[in-house]
């Protein structure tokens, strides 16, 4: 296993209401000497969850919000923070019920992904929900989601959709789906 490079030093050079921009001063083991920048956050996060909520053996939800990186409507999975308290399944209903309008019965975690670890510290639980059942909550967004669905036998089309970008929803499809066909509930 490599050793990973000594920190010099540290400073947030920058901050805002949801991120930190750090500064961080390393050598690494053969004496080279850079200075890295990433966004961390606030510091009082629980971390976040994005949900493959499956409507029936090879449809999964997605929903439609506008999303101020790429100022356009997207489509994606439902996701959100995890609230202090709370588990990563319990922060998955909830998130589900409060986007999608759907609650699950069953939940699983899957894995943990990053989006960009190059220069990103956050990183997001992928769970798998099914059982699901009409339950809405009132959330914090600012308008109503729009809700649709994806057939898990189409995931190449949805990678080509105008509105569908997010990589890491894309990963989380693909790995429920090749779950699902492992377990012998879905044919390709």
């Amino acid at each position: 296993m490599r050793q990973k490079p000594t920190v010099l030093s540290r400073e947030i050079v920058a901050s805002s209401r949801l991120f930190r921009v750090e500064a961080v001063q390393l050598r690494f083991s053969n004496g080279a000497e850079r200075t890295y920048e990433r966004l961390v956050g606030r510091g009082n996060g629980y971390g976040a969850v994005m949900i493959v909520a499956m409507l029936d053996a090879e449809h999964a939800v997605l929903v439609e919000e506008y999303c101020g990186g790429t100022d356009e409507y997207e489509l994606s999975l439902p996701k959100g923070l995890i609230e202090p308290g709370e588990d990563v399944l319990a922060a998955a209903d909830r998130e589900l019920k409060e986007e999608a309008g759907f609650g699950a019965r069953q939940l699983e975690h899957l894995t943990e992904l990053s989006l960009s670890p190059g220069y990103m510290s956050q990183k997001i639980q992928v769970v798998l929900a099914s059982d699901l059942y009409e339950e809405r909550l009132e959330g914090d967004e600012p308008e109503p989601m729009r809700v649709d669905k994806v057939n898990l036998r189409e995931l190449s089309a949805l990678a080509m959709h105008p509105q569908f970008t997010e990589g890491r929803a894309l990963a989380a499809l693909y790995l429920a789906r090749d779950l699902l066909i492992q377990r012998g509930l879905l044919e390709l």
